[in-house]
């Protein structure tokens, strides 16, 4: 473990050239040098950074507020009503919709907590080809890699859990009454598009969003980043 927590600096460090394989290769052969450690260990390390950034991303979701007043990931109208949001306004249904808008938010905040289990698991089996992809990969290789990973198990877990949220915040009688009203109107076409389906996606969109953004601050600044996921994931080993 010890030689897990030196690997931690340099591996941040790597990041930095996540599209310059070259120098990526000759930092990781001059460490392994320099301290005898294989790149099993290395990718442990990857591992344990990983998990304390989406981790982070996760419980920052899940709090209150989370979504609802984040700009980068907050639920607004599906498309469809989103269209059509200005005849809302003319039939009186302005403080409906913002509701609407605001409960939609508070019921991803509450499915946002399932999230964080099947990321790290997903990070966990990682083998050490994805850890040697990520490190030579694309600035977003991590993000990428948890998207094919862990999206459909995401979508399976969120769904029910998006759909209870939902009702328990009264979304979706907001929601149906901004959809039957609207449809009342005889010379509009008719809308209803899937809320659970589109809550659901939102939803698991706003968490890679995230952790994007985590993968970004990592890969651009790590010395910056060093000392926190240090005192995150190491702080309870002794020296």
């Amino acid at each position: 473990m010890r030689n897990i927590l030196l690997v931690i600096p340099v591996l941040l460090t790597l990041f930095v050239f996540g599209c310059d394989t070259t120098k990526i290769a000759q930092r990781i052969d001059d460490f392994k040098a320099r301290t005898n450690l294989g790149e099993g260990e290395i990718a442990a390390a990857l591992k344990e950074a990983l998990v304390s950034g989406i981790s982070k991303g996760a419980d920052q979701a899940s709090k209150r507020d989370g979504y609802f007043r984040n700009a980068l990931i907050m639920l607004d109208l599906p498309p469809e009503i989103k269209k059509i949001e200005g005849v809302l306004d003319k039939i009186g249904l302005t403080d409906v919709k913002e509701k609407f808008v605001e409960t939609l938010n508070r019921g991803a905040e509450r499915a946002a907590s399932e999230a964080k289990p099947i990321f790290i698991s997903a990070i966990k089996s990682m083998t050490l080809s994805d850890a040697k992809s990520i490190l030579y990969g694309k600035n977003d290789e991590a993000t990428q890699f948890l998207k094919r990973t862990t999206f459909p198990q995401l979508f399976e877990k969120f769904k029910p859990v998006i759909q209870k949220s939902l009702k328990e915040v009264n979304a979706t009688k907001y929601y149906s009454t901004i959809v039957n009203s609207y449809n009342k109107i005889p010379v509009l076409p008719e809308v209803n598009p899937d809320l659970d389906n589109y809550a659901t996606e939102m939803a698991i969109d706003g968490l890679f969003k995230l952790i994007a953004k985590e993968e970004a601050n990592i890969r651009e600044n790590p010395f910056a980043r060093t000392t926190d996921l240090l005192k995150k994931v190491f702080g309870g080993i002794g020296n």
